[in-house]
């Protein structure tokens, strides 16, 4: 992972245009569940892989979130894709902005997160190896990693 780089950026791609006709901003997508999909393609070779930093993350439930975590406080990412310099409408008030994105891939819930989210959960990456190859492996090596984390692997916070 030699040149890594650690940097802010704003949660949300870019919107397929036709998702955007009629609109006025363009909030962004901030889950990537079809990277086969025409819109993404263009973003999934390893100049715009990343991975985003992660201590615990939530799903919406009634009344609030429900918090999930790893046990044992291991490092830990999101699979992610940053768009660097991208510029669009995202809050009328801000008017047009220029700014690096970054959006994570979803797929298939673990069974403690398909109790309150039956459709999706992030792509947590755990180790060393899952880190580099989604850095820098060939799109079949890293479209692999597009997994759900065992069961039993998080708790609920």
């Amino acid at each position: 992972m030699n040149g890594t780089v650690l940097t802010y950026a704003r949660w949300g791609l870019p919107t397929r245009e036709s998702f955007l006709v009629g609109k006025k901003t363009d909030r962004g997508v901030t889950n990537i569940r079809n990277p086969a999909s025409p819109h993404w393609r263009r973003w999934l070779r390893p100049p715009n892989r990343c991975l985003v930093p992660l201590s615990k993350f939530a799903e919406s439930i009634p009344g609030g979130n429900a918090w999930f975590a790893l046990p044992d406080d291991q490092p830990a990412f999101f699979a992610g894709l940053h768009v660097p310099q991208w510029t669009s409408t995202r809050k009328l008030k801000d008017g047009e902005t220029t700014d690096d994105l970054y959006g994570f891939l979803t797929c298939a819930p673990n069974s403690e997160v398909a109790e309150v989210h039956p459709k999706a959960m992030p792509v947590i990456l755990t180790n060393p190896v899952e880190w580099n190859t989604w850095l820098n492996g060939a799109w079949d090596q890293a479209k692999a990693l597009q997994r759900p984390l065992p069961d039993g692997a998080l708790i609920r916070l």
